[in-house]
């Protein structure tokens, strides 16, 4: 399992995350940013992807 956090003082909800791990990030109706704060190890990759194109690098890993 993995842990995700998001910096929401930084987020400026691009959506960049969204594209890279859909199953994890989603804007809501109000173009704000939802996140699940654990996830499958299987799930790592993309998580990680979402990490490294969010432009405000904004957005956390942990084991």
């Amino acid at each position: 399992m993995i842990t995700i956090k998001v910096d929401m003082d930084k987020c400026q909800h691009y959506g960049q995350c969204v594209y890279e791990a859909p199953d994890i990030f989603k804007l809501n109706e109000n173009n704000k940013l939802e996140y699940l704060a654990s996830a499958d190890e299987s799930e790592r990759d993309n998580v990680k992807s979402a990490s490294d194109t969010c432009p405000m690098q904004a957005i956390q890993v942990f084991d």
